[in-house]
């Protein structure tokens, strides 16, 4: 059964908060972190992407990166500053998008629960990201990134969260450069045992985003036990941070696809060879409304595209819940026998779009020549993803784009 606790939070003061929150680490390259953290001493892009405060020739894997997160995370916590609380707490941080709402429980989860797939993935991490994460956890002792959890919703622990929303005054309450809102709230502390209660009942929770935030924080721990001689179980690096949503108040949005070239094809014969799969008709139309079909856009026009009643046969014998998703319909139909795209993970000539991004997006990329075919997909739904994670099957790559996002730099757990 899922284990949750509460936890001191390291956390900045009520006036500088809107200050130090920043975007996640993960959705930004070294470049935009600089500008976004530029005339801003307390971003805490600071510490969860220090090399912005290095030479521009510096590895970003480099130990120097991981001293200088410790260095201006200890910094900041003088400046901001940032302040630990006394006492362990649970936290509800609310996100308002576009007027839509959903609130979530900041705790600390078992990472005996992630091993033991208490907690489930449906990704697959890459070694190279576990490494950065699991070195910055173990320099700076400090879970700066925050795991995106859901799980299915439970109505004696909805009504707690709507109880102290409407009771508690927040900690904070701002709006972010981006338009998005961020609430923070702290659980009052009676109702901390029924919150571990209603948990111990739940048999699985589900990674949402934030999958090398996870995998890092177990591998640090067993780098922490190693040196750890009286290790005894219950230390703060047994524990990660996530903040936990019911899955009825998410929203995923497409990841959708460009591909730079039509793999030495003609546009002729490129719309003869997908025609084989699916319908390809004009259209005015730039995503698709159902499940089984996309929109491409080709030489500044839109098409529907429509599985063909043979891939969708095929796909009735198919057991792997995966294989059945839009992103494998449109991979294994069209993108590897067509366009050449073996391997989305690896290959160069395919780019992947988020959803919050627009089709406006895709319509620049084609248009400028920087791509030559772009591809709006359907959203998985969040009953795709936990089928999948029950099934322990792992989704095909960038499959889901979550939006909003968490903020890092509100809520750190030291370990």
């Amino acid at each position: 059964m899922a284990v949750i606790r509460p936890f001191k939070a390291l956390r900045p003061t009520k006036e500088n908060a809107h200050l130090v929150a920043s975007v996640p680490y993960d959705v930004i390259n070294k470049e935009e972190a600089k500008e976004l953290a530029k005339g801003n001493p307390l971003s805490y892009l600071h510490v969860t992407r220090s090399e912005i405060d290095l030479p521009d020739n510096v590895d970003v894997y480099s130990k120097d990166v991981y001293l200088k997160a410790k260095e201006n995370l200890d910094k900041l916590i003088k400046d901001a500053p940032l302040i630990l609380d006394d006492e362990p707490h649970f936290y509800l941080y609310r996100l308002i998008m576009n007027g839509r709402a959903q609130t979530g429980i900041a705790a600390t989860f078992s990472v005996d629960d992630y091993d033991n797939d208490v907690i489930l993935k449906h990704e697959k991490t890459r070694k190279v990201k576990e490494d950065d994460r699991t070195n910055h956890i173990i320099t700076t002792n400090a879970q700066t990134g925050v795991v995106f959890l859901t799980y299915r919703g439970v109505k004696t622990v909805n009504e707690l969260v709507e109880k102290t929303i409407s009771s508690v005054q927040p900690e904070y309450d701002f709006t972010a450069p981006d338009g998005i809102q961020h609430t923070i709230w702290i659980l009052p502390d009676d109702y901390n045992e029924m919150i571990v209660s209603e948990f111990a009942k739940i048999s699985k929770l589900y990674i949402a985003d934030g999958h090398h935030r996870a995998k890092s924080a177990s591998r640090a721990r067993e780098e922490k036990m190693k040196s750890n001689p009286i290790h005894k179980g219950d230390e703060e690096y047994n524990y990660f941070i996530a903040v936990i949503f019911p899955a009825e108040q998410l929203q995923i949005l497409p990841y959708n696809r460009v591909v730079f070239d039509l793999n030495g094809l003609s546009k002729e014969e490129f719309l003869n060879a997908i025609s084989e799969k699916f319908d390809v008709k004009p259209t005015n139309e730039k995503e698709p409304k159902k499940q089984k079909e996309f929109c491409m856009y080709l030489d500044h026009q839109w098409y529907h595209l429509k599985a063909r009643d043979s891939v969708l046969a095929s796909l009735s014998l198919e057991k792997s819940v995966g294989e059945k998703l839009d992103v494998s319909i449109l991979q294994n139909f069209l993108l590897n026998p067509v366009l050449g795209i073996d391997d989305p993970r690896t290959n160069n000539r395919i780019d992947f779009i988020g959803g919050i991004r627009g089709t406006k997006e895709l319509e620049k990329l084609v248009d400028n020549g920087k791509a030559a075919v772009a591809f709006s997909l359907y959203p998985v739904s969040l009953d795709d993803l936990m089928n999948i994670s029950d099934a322990g099957e792992i989704m095909p790559p960038k499959s889901t784009w979550f939006e909003p996002k968490l903020r890092d730099g509100l809520l750190t757990h030291l370990i």
